[in-house]
């Protein structure tokens, strides 16, 4: 059951029992050449209204709550939801969530809550501030999780000017569980001229910064992060603008120093049909601080403390986004820690108006290593039709095959809207090894119905 009660004509208080979420769309899968943990974006309805309320703390590979970690290891018994605006420059969040005990891996219930409060400052500005607290209801000493309770309070500055030539964003958040404490701060602060575009980022996360409800791949380090890039925009009937941009980024680890360091120089060509190319060549350094698989699929790792530089080329082409049919090529080549790495990326999208759309795709992935044994190559395609039959009848069809972690996946999903907010669900998954051979599959049929009181 969920429901939705309107408290001011802006501010909403959301319930749901027993939610359920089986007509959510899959995730787009990925090749994970990454030593960390990637980032899938939310879908779940219920997380999404006024998200930006609790999501947008942090920054991109330091934030204190994101919402796909409620729910994850057990199902969520009961929410609510309080968001909006409470006068014209404030707004409110505040959430609470209870999941329930798995007996079968010792995962026990919890209990999660956020609050977040944002105030307008200037004139499109805004200083927010957030609190997420993390419980185990009924701890046991056996349980999986690995601390009992945990806590992120902090607050951001988000910086919009008047004339949009700058934006920035500062943040300081502090951790603490049952025996250590932390904090993690960024500052980072962007220019956007005619010509010149220039930005700096530093960003600290203290080695005993925990978020257990956030998403945190990666602890202890230094982070500074400078660009810039010049535009020039010619007199032309096919030009648009053209112009260079330097990346710059260097991490140092807590106790070790320079551990990670990449330049990238990117010539881009934009013309005024919305099509754009562009050239790179990177230059990179990373020394290990964990062992690590570079194939990330079970093979031979490599040793902590073992270093690599290496060097890249790419290119990436982009069709005219107004046309019926747009395309998205890339393509590199280079240095890839003790091996090589070819990469070939599409994605092609044919819209049929105003029926839906047919996309593709692609992503090819080559490494090359001294010991031929580990070696490997990756494929992931992934065709999608997302069909509108009429203003009230959907059907989407995802068909996913990954290489590196040997699966085929099909997701099939028929939505008619019969009502007002009224729906039912027809939704068919199946995941296969490449041989065909059935891993799991599933049908649900869910319907829902809307009381207006």
């Amino acid at each position: 059951m969920d429901a939705k009660i309107g408290i001011t004509s802006s501010l909403n208080l959301d319930l749901t029992v027993n939610p359920d979420f089986s007509q959510v769309e899959v995730d787009q899968q990925v090749t994970n050449l990454s030593r960390f943990e990637l980032f899938f974006p939310e879908k779940r309805q219920f997380f999404l209204e006024n998200s930006d309320l609790f999501a947008n703390f942090g920054y991109r590979d330091a934030r204190p709550f994101f919402s796909r970690r409620i729910g994850l290891e057990s199902p969520i018994i009961a929410g609510a939801r309080l968001s909006g605006k409470i006068s014209k420059d404030w707004r409110v969040g505040l959430m609470n969530m209870a999941t329930d005990r798995v007996d079968s891996t010792n995962f026990p219930s919890q209990n999660y809550l956020v609050a977040a409060l944002q105030r307008q400052v200037f004139s499109r500005s805004n200083l927010a501030f957030i609190f997420v607290d993390r419980d185990a209801i009924d701890y046991q000493p056996e349980d999986t999780v690995v601390n009992k309770w945990n806590r992120v309070a902090g607050v951001d500055f988000n910086l919009f000017t008047a004339d949009n030539l700058w934006q920035g964003k500062a943040y300081l958040h502090g951790s603490a569980t049952q025996d250590k404490k932390d904090i993690s701060h960024a500052v980072q602060l962007e220019y956007k001229g005619q010509n010149l575009e220039f930005e700096w980022e530093h960003q600290y996360v203290g080695e005993d910064f925990t978020a257990d409800v956030g998403f945190v791949p990666r602890t202890g380090y230094t982070r500074l992060n400078p660009d810039i890039g010049y535009a020039w925009y010619p007199k032309s009937k096919v030009v648009n603008r053209h112009g260079p941009t330097m990346r710059n980024q260097a991490i140092l680890t807590n106790g070790i120093g320079l551990t990670d360091y990449s330049m990238t120089i990117q010539y881009e060509l934009l013309l005024l049909n919305t099509a754009s190319y562009s050239l790179e060549y990177e230059e990179s350094y990373i020394e290990l601080i964990d062992p690590f698989d570079p194939t990330n699929s079970g093979k031979d790792t490599l040793a902590t403390g073992t270093d690599y530089q290496v060097r890249t080329i790419g290119a990436s082409i982009e069709s005219n986004k107004r046309k019926l049919f747009t395309y998205q090529l890339s393509g590199s080549y280079g240095g890839y820690f003790n091996g090589n790495r070819e990469n070939f990326s599409a994605s092609l999208n044919y819209r049929f108006q105003p029926y839906g759309s047919i996309s593709l795709d692609m992503d090819y992935n080559r490494l090359i290593f001294p010991d031929e044994a580990n070696n490997s190559t990756f494929l992931l395609v992934g065709p999608k039709f997302d069909i509108t039959f009429t203003n009230k009848i959907f059907w989407t069809t995802w068909v996913q095959y990954n290489d590196q972690v040997d699966n085929i996946n099909i997701n099939s999903r028929f939505q008619w809207r019969y009502a007002p907010v009224s729906d039912l669900f027809i939704v068919y998954t199946d995941n296969y090894n490449s041989d065909f051979g059935v891993k799991n599959r599933a049908l649900v049929v869910k319907l829902n119905y809307w009381l207006n009181l």
